[in-house]
């Protein structure tokens, strides 16, 4: 099954508030065949240093929950 960018969006749409409300927000970069969603972190998110902890417990957990098939989430700016 391959992952819509539209689904992804309305995943995102769930941690978005979380990150706007520190001033950073998440930007979607690409979709690989192998169902990696590679994302850039931006404003105070591209250089807070638990970015990491914020892109593996916030943004892959809640687009994993939501799509199952993605394998992981990766940011291009870390």
């Amino acid at each position: 099954m391959s992952i819509t960018l539209e689904k992804v969006k309305e995943a995102i749409e769930d941690v978005r508030p979380y990150l706007t409300a520190d001033g950073g927000d998440v930007e979607i970069v690409e979709i690989t065949d192998k169902n990696i969603v590679k994302v850039k972190l931006l404003g105070t998110c591209s250089h807070c240093p638990m970015a990491t902890l914020t892109l593996r417990a916030g943004i892959e957990r809640a687009l994993m929950l939501k799509i199952p098939e993605i394998k992981r989430v990766e940011a291009i700016n870390l």
